[in-house]
């Protein structure tokens, strides 16, 4: 292929001789680019017209053409210095955490704080976290920062601690254990304001080509003052502003809304902490957890919500809260229902606020996401890495509750809108695998066909932040496409009988990739933002 890498806004371009994944042609092989927007899709016949009047024609050698991807729950510094730094999300066992942890201390002696993620001692045969006796040996007695996967709860060395004296006083602060709430978010703001501007630039900058190389055309950044800090959210919206890159769409959660505003947020909205997670025994749990005595932490009460979801809905901005356990989200409901009353619910529906993961659902609380607009933001590859019998859901919450997790079949029939992310770096930027985890989920009555989800992971991340005119491949819509090498397109659904329809060609029904596991995954070849070409494959 050899459309240029610094394509610019105003060229038209000609991409033919490939499949092109249109719901306005399901069987288009070609399409025009013209100033940064898809100017036609259609048949390899047609396309002789156009030929003669654009500035370069691409041959794509048969590869498919799709929208670009939408991760609609990222954040983007902390997956840059996962990415470049200490990351434990492999370490299979304490002992390989622990020589990991050695190697990295000492191949930077110059670092005034270490900095890691990703341990999960829920699939360790110990059972357990380093202890931070263990840890001040592993790193000479230098300040260390360490994150859970779910980045809820942190393991620190002393000297770690000794940056922030007043921690221990602080709820979440337990001797021995790892720190959660208030103690964690102290620790971290310590930790992050070691990392200087220029080591921050280049973790972003890092994310974003990773995220690029993966098809992905847009990242929706999930910042706050307890995760990150003004200059990391402000100095990304800038970089993703000024350079060709996957689009970034910030969300600051902080009920300050006229903060989140004059940040330049989209929502005051994503992170904000209605719970913690599962994991970490800090979701907020109708019934106590099965291996804890006690049933999480409420954030955020039906008053907190209220308040906020009213405050942003008359600002014309997004709100939007984590919000895992059953009885957070129950919160968050109330909180709905009550604004909804005050301001009415056409306002309320209009403004399309969200809820991140949304994991510990019912029926009832499905209906009222749907009654209210709300756009589900979930992570399916939360289920593919602790969903199951055997799972760290189950042994949080046993097999039956953890069976009811991440429902995205009832949510998809009941009407709520889903937009698909990452939440990386608790668990890695991989649309396709994301696509598939949806589609075989673990529990089999929460899995949703591959058109369903890939819909949920491209176009429901535009509509999740108010917009209806991308995410798809048609004419009008932005260009922001991946051209992906990958084997026979196919429909897959959970229904065979629905599946066998779908291929009919009266059914109108692009395919996409097999994405039956076991198969590779599709290989992106490149990918374009608004007609821009942010990433070509090496060799391509």
């Amino acid at each position: 292929m050899s459309e240029s890498a610094t394509q610019a806004e105003h060229r038209t371009v000609l991409l033919r001789g490939g499949e092109v994944h249109s719901p306005a042609d399901p069987f288009a092989t070609a399409m025009v680019v013209e100033r940064g927007h898809v100017a036609w899709v259609g048949s390899e016949g047609a396309a002789d017209a156009f030929a003669s009047g654009v500035d370069e024609v691409v041959d794509l050698e048969g590869a498919l053409v799709t929208p670009a991807f939408v991760d609609a729950h990222v954040h983007t510094t902390a997956t840059g210095l996962a990415l470049t730094g200490l990351d434990l999300s492999a370490a299979a066992s304490l002992a390989e955490a622990a020589e990991l942890i050695r190697a990295y201390a000492g191949a930077r002696p110059a670092d005034r704080v270490l900095i890691g993620h990703g341990w999960d001692a829920s699939r360790w045969p110990e059972r357990r976290p380093l202890g931070r006796e263990e840890l001040d040996r592993l790193t000479g007695g230098r300040p260390l920062y360490l994150t859970r996967i779910d980045v809820h709860s942190a393991l620190v060395t002393t000297a770690m601690l000794d940056l922030v004296p007043a921690v221990r006083g602080m709820t979440g602060f337990r001797d021995g254990e790892p720190l959660t709430g208030a103690a964690h978010h102290a620790v971290r703001s310590a930790a992050y304001a070691s990392v200087s501007p220029g080591q921050r630039a280049d973790a972003q900058r890092a994310a974003l080509r990773h995220a690029a190389s993966l098809g992905i055309g847009t990242v929706h950044e999930c910042g706050g003052p307890d995760i990150s800090s003004e200059d990391d959210f402000t100095g990304l919206l800038k970089a993703a502003a000024d350079g060709p890159g996957p689009r970034v769409v910030g969300y600051w959660a902080d009920t300050d809304v006229e903060r989140a505003r004059a940040l330049g947020a989209a929502g005051a909205a994503g992170d904000l902490f209605a719970d913690g997670s599962l994991g970490s025994h800090t979701a907020c749990l109708h019934e106590p957890y099965a291996d804890a005595p006690h049933a999480g932490v409420a954030h955020l009460d039906a008053a907190d919500v209220a308040a906020h979801v009213t405050a942003c809905t008359e600002a014309g901005l997004q709100a939007g809260f984590h919000a895992i356990g059953d009885h957070a989200i129950s919160n968050v409901v109330s909180g709905l229902e009550a604004a909804a009353k005050a301001l009415g619910l056409a306002r309320i529906r209009a403004a399309r606020h969200r809820v991140e993961h949304a994991e510990m659902l019912t029926p009832e609380t499905v209906a009222a996401f749907a009654e209210f607009g709300l756009t589900a933001s979930v992570q399916p590859a939360f289920d593919a890495a602790w969903g199951g019998d055997t799972g760290m859901y189950a042994q949080r919450l046993g097999i039956e509750r953890a069976r009811t997790l991440n429902p995205y079949a009832a949510l998809l029939r009941a009407g709520v809108p889903l937009a698909f992310g990452s939440d990386s770096p608790v668990t890695p930027v991989d649309p396709w695998g994301t696509v598939r985890a949806a589609a075989f989920h673990r529990t089999p009555e929460h899995r949703i066909s591959v058109r369903a989800a890939f819909t949920a992971h491209t176009r429901g991340g535009w509509r999740a932040v108010g917009r209806d005119d991308g995410g798809a491949l048609v004419p009008g819509a932005p260009a922001d496409y991946a051209v992906w090498r990958t084997g026979g397109l196919v429909v897959q659904a959970p229904d065979d009988r629905v599946a066998r329809w779908s291929t009919d060609p009266r059914s109108g029904t692009p395919g996409l990739p097999d994405l039956t596991p076991g198969n590779p995954l599709p290989e992106c070849l490149r990918t374009v933002v608004l007609g821009q070409t942010v990433y070509v494959r090496p060799g391509e």
